[in-house]
């Protein structure tokens, strides 16, 4: 490195492959010295003016803001704040369309000003040689300077990567682009403050050498700089051949020191950093004086500007403010706004947008002047592009890759490495847009390795989670395993050890069995409960009373509907669905007793009067003995309790008449001998003279009348 830096400071320069001598086209702006413009209607500041992630917005709608203050917050590395360019009132937060080949829109801040101009407070360290340089850097972050020559890299962080490793610090002051005369401008009227920026820098960086590369078409600027550098060491002005695209980072690296940038890396992994002229004047604004990024110098040319030169333009004023300022005619055919030079510039879709930290630029020409694109046509392999291309690249293979969309051969051929210069496009004579297809190509690669990298993270973030899931699992089955061994082993010492958990297994079996024996003894009790009912009613028949007790056959009747009740409200509280007979279902064994019942009321019935004594039965023993039947358990009226009311009440009916017309018949007719059996024909069809059967419910019952008749 010794040795390099001294052929430096002997004057050597070196050259870089291809480059092109395109029309310069700068007298035209650079003639007059920089002027400000009127303040314009209404700021729009986008909120990302630089390469990295925008600011947190720090402000709200309607709030009253100061020229300088801060409007995003910026809490990372990469992360570049916007200030306010002049007093006024936040308006709305809303998406503009911004400076961008893509012609999309992102969300901006819009400030009506106020007119007064009023500074917020500056915060300026004039001292800044007592101060340590991580402090300046950060007070340069928060100043919000990002790259002035185009490309727009945070400076703060590209100065933080330069600490202990500059040897070489180079300005960049070719400014090689053709009509473009911003920084030929600024070194001319603004070149003390120019070498005070880079002696801030110096002090940051503390690099072994400075060089200030300028291309040799800029004799005024040359001149001024000599003048304000004089009595400064280490810092060396070299003057370079003007060639297109001298400018370009790697390439002015190769000019000025002969080393070469390796593919895919920065300048600092040589020990070489580069900041350009407008940032170097930037560093001075807000490190001596205390003033924010708020403003840059813009170059206004074309034909299609009566005054065209050199501006202090306010970021964020809208383009159509400084057109209608300076005279702009636009042609009638095809008008054309272009930010940038003629070769890395690009058309704005309308004049409604702002000005930002990267734009050094406004190219408004007429078709005489420079003629808009021809039809693309196919490609004759003339090698003109390979020969022009200053970083040594294969232009017309990777034309063919990005246009198949063949990202991975794009890669291959180190699309990376293309600064986009247009010195390809300039010299092919199919016409073909070269860089369009690169800058295609490169936001495409962008956009998948960023969903790439989503992606990774992501799967990470999942892998992660379902490791701290099966590690919970697992502390809930130890802790789970811990508890029932803990129980376990208080049970042992306090019952006796696992006899206990049998023990407890013998109680609740035990249980089980008690209920379903419990449920099994009651159907025998309320068969044992009928037959002494019906023992009741014999004896009180034969004993002649006329009202037989029938307390148990009431209690037997409540017992059954307490039972029934029971067993509703269990079923509505169980989920199984059933019918409505089998909710009202009387248990089988009644059914069976009442079944036996019956039969022996039929067999006794059959039997003739003069083979057994006649079992006679008064109207309130038959109107009982009917309800009795009714509510029997398999008669189908039972089952429903209205209809068996109904059957008790006709039974009840019909005996009373049967009692009347009995009585009617003693009044007028004589005693009646003894029955016959022609008298007495069945004892389901006929009825005899001294009998009276009474068919309730298929059930036969015979009234005595000469009984009745005797008492």
């Amino acid at each position: 490195m010794s040795s390099l830096i001294e052929q430096i400071r002997q004057g050597r320069i070196w050259d870089f492959p291809g480059g092109i001598h395109p029309p310069e086209n700068k007298i035209q702006s650079s003639a007059n010295p920089i002027v400000h413009p009127l303040l314009p209607e209404e700021f729009v500041l986008p909120l990302k003016q630089h390469i990295g992630r925008p600011g947190d917005i720090c402000i709200n709608v309607g709030d009253k803001v100061l020229k300088g203050q801060q409007l995003t917050q910026a809490n990372l590395a990469f992360m570049v704040p916007v200030h306010a360019p002049s007093s006024g009132t936040v308006i709305a937060i809303e998406k503009r369309t911004i400076a961008h080949p893509s012609g999309l829109s992102d969300l901006c801040i819009i400030i009506e000003p106020d007119g007064e101009d009023t500074w917020h407070e500056k915060n300026a360290l004039p001292r800044y040689q007592d101060k340590d340089p991580e402090i300046l850097i950060e007070k340069i972050r928060q100043s919000g300077i990002s790259g002035m020559g185009g490309a727009g890299f945070p400076t703060a962080r590209k100065l933080h990567t330069g600490l202990a490793k500059t040897k070489i610090l180079i300005i960049n002051a070719a400014e090689c682009e053709p009509y473009i005369t911003a920084d030929d401008r600024l070194m001319q009227d603004y070149a003390d403050e120019v070498i005070q920026g880079i002696q801030v820098i110096q002090h940051i960086l503390k690099p072994d050498v400075t060089i200030i590369g300028i291309e040799d078409n800029k004799k005024q600027a040359i001149a001024a700089l000599e003048i304000a550098a004089q009595d400064i060491t280490d810092l060396i002005i070299r003057v370079i051949p003007t060639k297109y695209p001298s400018g370009g980072s790697k390439q002015l690296i190769k000019v000025l020191t002969g080393r070469e940038v390796p593919s895919k890396e920065h300048s600092a992994s040589i020990g070489v950093l580069m900041q350009n002229v407008g940032t170097a004047f930037a560093i001075k604004r807000a490190i001596i004086d205390g003033e924010p990024l708020i403003e840059r110098v813009v170059t206004l040319t074309g034909d299609s500007f009566k005054k065209k030169g050199n501006i202090f333009a306010r970021l964020g004023t809208p383009i159509s403010a400084l057109l209608k300022q300076f005279g702009y005619q636009a042609e009638e055919k095809q008008p054309r706004l272009i930010i940038g030079g003629s070769l890395m510039g690009f058309t704005l879709p309308h004049a409604d947008v702002p000005i930002t930290k990267i734009t050094n630029c406004i190219l408004a020409p007429k078709r005489k002047e420079l003629a808009p694109a021809a039809p693309e046509m196919p490609c004759i392999r003339c090698t003109a592009c390979a020969e022009a291309c200053p970083a040594s690249l294969l232009p017309q293979q990777l034309q063919w890759y990005a246009k198949a969309q063949d990202y991975e051969k794009c890669e291959e051929y180190h699309l990376s490495d293309c600064i986009e210069c247009g010195a390809c496009a300039y010299v092919c004579p199919s016409d073909i847009p070269l860089v369009q297809y690169y800058r295609e190509a490169k936001s495409e690669i962008w956009t998948r390795n960023q969903e790439s990298k989503e992606a990774e993270r992501a799967k990470q973030r999942f892998e992660e989670r379902q490791r701290r899931l099966e590690r919970d699992k697992e502390e809930r089955e130890n802790r789970f395993k811990k508890a029932a061994e803990k129980r376990r082993s208080e049970m042992t010492q306090t019952e006796g050890g696992s006899d206990a958990i049998s023990a407890a297994i013998a109680r609740v079996k035990a249980q089980k069995e008690s209920g379903n024996t419990s449920q099994q003894t009651q159907k025998p009790a309320i068969a044992a409960a009928i037959a002494r009912a019906k023992a009741k009613q014999a004896e009180a028949a034969k004993a002649g009373n006329a009202e037989p007790d029938n307390s148990e056959m009431s209690k037997l009747r409540e017992e059954r509907k307490r039972l029934t009740r029971e067993k509703k409200t269990q079923e509505q509280h169980s989920a199984t669905t059933v019918s409505y007979k089998e909710e009202v279902a009387p248990p089988k064994n009644a059914a069976v007793a009442a079944a036996i019942a019956r039969a022996k009321v039929r067999k006794a019935a059959q039997v003739s009067p003069t083979e057994a004594p006649e079992q006679t039965m008064t109207e309130p023993q038959t109107a009982e003995l009917s309800e009795n039947i009714a509510n029997t358990d398999d008669n189908p009226a039972s089952r429903d309790p209205k209809k068996a009311a109904v059957a008790a009440a006709i039974a009840r009916a019909k005996a009373r008449k049967a009692a009347q017309a009995e009585l009617n018949e003693n009044k007028t007719t004589p005693d009646i001998p003894a029955n016959t059996d022609n008298d007495h024909k069945d004892s389901r069809g006929t009825t005899s003279k001294n009998h009276i059967t009474v068919d309730l419910l298929d059930i036969p019952v015979f009234i005595d009348k000469s009984s009745q008749e005797k008492k």
